[in-house]
């Protein structure tokens, strides 16, 4: 009788294929059976599968392992050969728990505090820091000392709805004259104080008054021509009110005015007491100008304007500085500078001379210049450090700081 072919599941059980001879003989395990398949065998013996699993585990038995220790009530879930894996190191199941060597482990601390933290990554932590933390701790304090009414002190009508961004100080004095300002139903006076009991009506409407515990806000803004400083127009020209921020609970209000022609910096705030600070005469704040001319002029007509100054319509009119800039052609540039906001008074000067202003560009107002990065019809906004330079040079004290007199 030939012999059957071994196939290769019985070559590699180790099971010939002739048969065998005797029941008791084929019960018999094979002693040339490979090492591997005895481990193979005794791992099964120690997880069983399929029927004698779910028999076994499913009375909630517990086996032991060879060590001893004990293997925890499975929920009928057949065994992954990661949890054999971790079964025979002898981390319990946790398989994805790294062991450190013994040259990595922490070691043992013994004066009692607690252990230094490993260091997740290599990235430095940013620090922040706030500049304007001594300013920001003052308003806080003052914020919170708002609600007791007894300390705050009664102020000018005037000085308080400016600092409510009704409008400049000026404008508010005239409005107190004309009878358009009333104070809890009576009209107002030149001289009366307020305190926040009192009840101001401005026009018929209810203003709700400010006082002097936190920083303005400033923008600066690069006009073009064009534009008007104004929010109400008849022949519906376009405002630069239109391209700016809302102010919430208040208004901005322009720092002296540039005509349609005119373009440059802006000074916008939500304080009128600042507006006060640089617009009125008795500051003598600096105004610089850019002047493109066709036209040129001499050096007498120059040292006429800064040393005694020529007759205009509404008085005589000077300039602190002036400079040639150069230019192309008959076109001249000129820098000047001046200490007054009249109506339309730098290109009235050149005119009495017979040159006429091509182009008008304001530079600088103040210790304000218009920034280079800042593009036409654009705003910037100042940061409260930079609103608290302004505040200083205005002499206007800090929020919470009581003023030096002179």
């Amino acid at each position: 009788m030939p012999k059957k072919k071994t196939s290769k599941r019985q070559w590699r059980d180790g099971v010939s294929a002739t048969p065998a001879k005797t029941a008791r003989a084929a019960k018999r395990p094979s002693e040339n059976r490979p090492a591997a398949r005895r481990a193979v065998e005794t791992d099964r013996r120690e997880f069983p599968r399929g029927e004698n699993e779910q028999k076994a585990f499913g009375r909630g038995e517990r086996r032991r392992h060879s060590d001893g220790t004990q293997q925890p009530e499975s929920d009928g879930r057949r065994p992954t050969a990661r949890n054999q894996a971790a079964a025979r190191s002898g981390t319990g199941g946790r398989a994805s728990e790294k062991r450190l060597p013994e040259s990595r482990k922490p070691s043992e601390n013994l004066s009692g505090s607690r252990p230094p933290k490993q260091r997740a990554s290599k990235a430095k932590k940013l620090v922040v820091r706030n500049p304007n933390r001594k300013i920001m701790e003052r308003a806080r304090e003052l914020k919170e000392r708002r609600g007791d009414l007894a300390r705050i002190e009664p102020e000018r009508l005037q000085k308080v709805l400016a600092a409510s961004g009704v409008g400049s100080r000026r404008e508010m004095e005239e409005w107190i004259a004309a009878g358009l300002v009333q104070v809890n139903g009576r009209p107002a006076q030149l001289g009366d104080k307020v305190s926040p009991d009192d009840q101001v009506t401005v026009k018929g409407s209810i203003i709700r008054l400010k006082w002097a515990d936190r920083l303005p806000r400033i923008i600066l803004y690069y006009k073009q021509e064009g534009e008007i400083v104004s929010r109400d127009d008849p022949q519906g020209r376009v405002s630069i009110f239109d391209r700016l921020p809302q102010a919430a609970s208040s208004r901005w209000v322009a720092v002296g005015r540039l005509d349609i022609n005119t373009c440059g910096l802006l000074i916008l705030t939500t304080s009128g007491e600042l507006v006060q600070r640089f617009a009125h005469p008795s500051f003598e704040v600096e105004r610089e100008y850019a002047v493109r001319v066709l036209g040129e002029m001499t050096t007498e007509q120059m040292r006429q304007l800064t040393e005694e100054g020529v007759m205009l319509e509404d008085g005589i009119a000077k300039v602190e500085r002036i400079f040639e800039q150069g230019g192309e052609g008959a076109n001249k540039w000129y820098s000047v500078v001046i200490k007054e906001g009249r109506n339309r008074e730098v290109r009235r000067i050149f005119e009495h001379f017979g040159l006429t202003v091509s182009r008008l560009v304001r530079t600088g107002f103040g210790p304000i210049g218009l920034p280079n990065r800042l593009k036409r019809g654009r705003f910037y906004e100042l940061n409260p450090a930079e609103v608290a330079n302004i505040v200083k040079w205005a002499d206007m004290g800090l929020p919470g700081e009581k003023r030096r007199r002179k």
